[in-house]
């Protein structure tokens, strides 16, 4: 009797011995069937950042490369496969290295719009300035981005009429349009680069004479280089303001 009653008493743990081995053993199951799922999803060649994107810059084909990386089927074409694909085009936000760009995280440069849109190519001590234009004005349209002008003032005082090339070589970087005329194309802006000084002289020729631009020969702005720095206006800072008397010292043919 005792020898039953012992018995008894110890088939409670062995049943609860034989819960907690199946529960291990179906423990062991669930893992192995989630690596076995794991292993089943396809690898994809997707381009990726060897080096943090900044946003607002371009990207540099030499800042990506090629990586494999899990993709289920079902997932969105979010990712890119050739660096091509990619290069130029510009970050919304800052892509840390070693992460796969996906087409939400990037535009292209034509495409880049208001506050995220890419840097304008502004040298280092230059301004952007934006100066009206027509078709009479402006070369009947055909100055474009990436064009060099010239430009040429005409002022009317005390009964003389006289006109002067002020500026040559400005590198003109956007053209736009306004209300009406963006239906036609017409441009009715250029914006260009110039230092702080001649973005002052501009704004002054702008309000008391009348301004006309001529486009230069690319053949002549290839050869030259282009715009180059101006010694006596090497930063923002140098630009000391402009009054007539400025003016008239220095462009004395015109008064």
């Amino acid at each position: 009797m005792s020898t039953f009653r012992g018995l008894t008493s110890r088939r409670p743990f062995t049943l609860l011995g034989i819960v907690l081995a199946l529960l291990v053993i179906a423990a062991f199951v669930l893992v192995a069937l989630n690596a076995s799922s794991g292993t089943n999803v396809p690898y994809q060649s997707v381009v990726v950042a060897t080096k943090d994107l900044p946003p607002r810059l371009p990207i540099d084909g030499a800042a990506l490369d090629i990586k494999r990386v899990p993709v289920p089927p079902d997932y969105p074409a979010i990712y890119f496969s050739q660096v091509s694909e990619v290069k130029g085009m510009i970050p919304l936000v800052t892509i840390l290295s070693g992460q796969a760009i996906t087409s939400n995280d990037v535009v292209k440069a034509s495409q880049a719009l208001g506050s995220q849109s890419q840097y304008l190519p502004i040298p280092s001590g230059y301004v952007a300035l934006t100066i009206p234009t027509s078709e009479q004005q402006g070369v009947a349209d055909y100055i474009q981005p990436d064009d060099y002008i010239s430009v040429i003032a005409t002022v009317q005082l005390g009964g003389k009429v006289a006109s002067k090339t002020i500026f040559t070589n400005l590198h003109v970087i956007r053209v736009g349009t306004n209300g009406s005329a963006a239906a036609s194309g017409a441009v009715t802006s250029l914006t260009v680069v110039v230092t702080q000084c001649q973005a002052e002289i501009i704004t002054w020729f702008l309000s008391y004479a009348a301004l006309k631009y001529s486009l230069e020969s690319y053949q002549d702005y290839l050869q030259s280089g282009g715009q180059t720095k101006d010694p006596s206006c090497p930063s923002v800072n140098s630009a000391q303001g402009v009054t007539l008397q400025t003016i008239q010292k220095a462009y004395p043919t015109l008064f």
